[in-house]
């Protein structure tokens, strides 16, 4: 387990919320604590939205705790009461990402003993108030996160697994337990993948006076992003189909070239968005077409002998999608690279 950045950020903001009501003698400021452990999210913009939230809903909260107290009263059961309903209200009003904290401070405003008044109850707020801001000001300016640094390393990690998993798909030189193995860390690491990129999405759309972001690069990764996804839809496909079919050694070899060009063209496509492609002759520029003389190919096969080749079929539907995915991933570089040069 390795000690990243939002958990150095969690510690961190905690110490601030602490050494910030100490110097300003609120107790307790434990709550400031809990504010703040509450407060850090993944991203700037996830972070001042749920400081936001929590602004609206534990405002609320606060009023509902106090005006219960003052006409009702603050017996274990109308506090438990009055939990549900804030709960209610914050799914309500769509906020359940707050629900947690403002539930702690009605509980430290409603469950401290006789304490009745006003200037109580502001303290208590209050000191949430200072975790809520440690949080936001920490993950703002101690290490803010690169998400657009991040999903370039992550892409390329993804990738490596991805080809791996191709070119042994057919041939079925790994260990069938390996192989499964590594195809469900394929999964999760897409799943994380989808994550950093919802991330960068959400900062493009509601900080980009903050943090500008060019949205043709943004356009990129999210096809870096679909084909990566439907390289590992012709693996599950593989999976569910081909071994079941009938098939011969020149089948096996048909369909493992076809993949092994096609991940080899993935490979140099992502070589020349990083400008590391010394040639990009060397790009084939009639995939689809040579795809597409594979799945007639396939389609004779079935034409055959319609009832053991139709999973064939299936397999190089995909095989084929996942080539048009590949070559708009080409264009898209392509584009955005000339725009670059002519900026530059």
């Amino acid at each position: 387990m390795t000690l990243g950045p939002r958990i150095l950020k969690t510690g961190i903001a905690v110490a601030l919320a602490l050494f910030i009501c100490t110097i300003f003698e609120l107790e307790p400021a434990v709550f400031a604590g809990v504010a703040a452990i509450f407060t850090i999210q993944p991203s700037i913009y996830r972070s001042w939205k749920q400081v936001l939230d929590q602004l609206k809903t534990n405002t609320l909260g606060a009023a509902i705790a106090l005006f219960t107290i003052h006409f009702i009263g603050r017996d274990p059961l109308i506090i438990g009461l009055v939990m549900i309903i804030v709960i209610m209200i914050c799914m309500r009003m769509k906020m359940e990402n707050a629900i947690s904290l403002t539930l702690v401070t009605v509980l430290a405003i409603m469950g401290a003993p006789e304490q009745e008044d006003f200037l109580f109850t502001a303290n208590r707020f209050g000191i949430i108030l200072v975790g809520m801001a440690s949080a936001f000001l920490v993950n703002l300016f101690i290490l803010p996160p690169k998400y657009k640094h991040i999903y370039r390393e992550r892409i390329h990690n993804v990738f490596q697994n991805l080809s791996l998993l191709m070119r042994t798909a057919i041939s079925n030189e790994m260990k069938e337990k390996s192989f499964q193995e590594e195809a469900e860390k394929l999964k999760e690491d897409i799943k994380k993948l989808e994550e950093i990129f919802k991330i960068l999405d959400e900062e493009r759309e509601n900080m980009y006076k903050l943090n500008p972001q060019d949205i043709r690069e943004l356009v990129v990764f999210k096809q870096m992003l679909k084909t990566t996804q439907h390289g590992s839809e012709v693996l599950h496909v593989i999976e569910e189909h081909y071994f079941q079919s009938a098939k011969d050694d020149l089948e096996n070899e048909l369909f493992d070239k076809q993949l092994e060009a096609l991940i080899k063209y993935h490979e140099l496509i992502l070589l020349k968005y990083d400008q590391k492609l010394k040639n990009e002759d060397v790009l084939t520029e009639n995939i689809i077409s040579e795809c597409g003389v594979f799945l007639e190919n396939i389609i004779d096969l079935y034409r055959e002998d319609r009832g053991q080749k139709l999973r064939l079929v299936v397999i190089g539907s995909s095989i084929f999608e996942y080539a048009f995915q590949l070559k708009r991933l080409d264009q898209l570089i392509e584009q955005h690279l000339k725009k670059i040069a002519k900026s530059g």
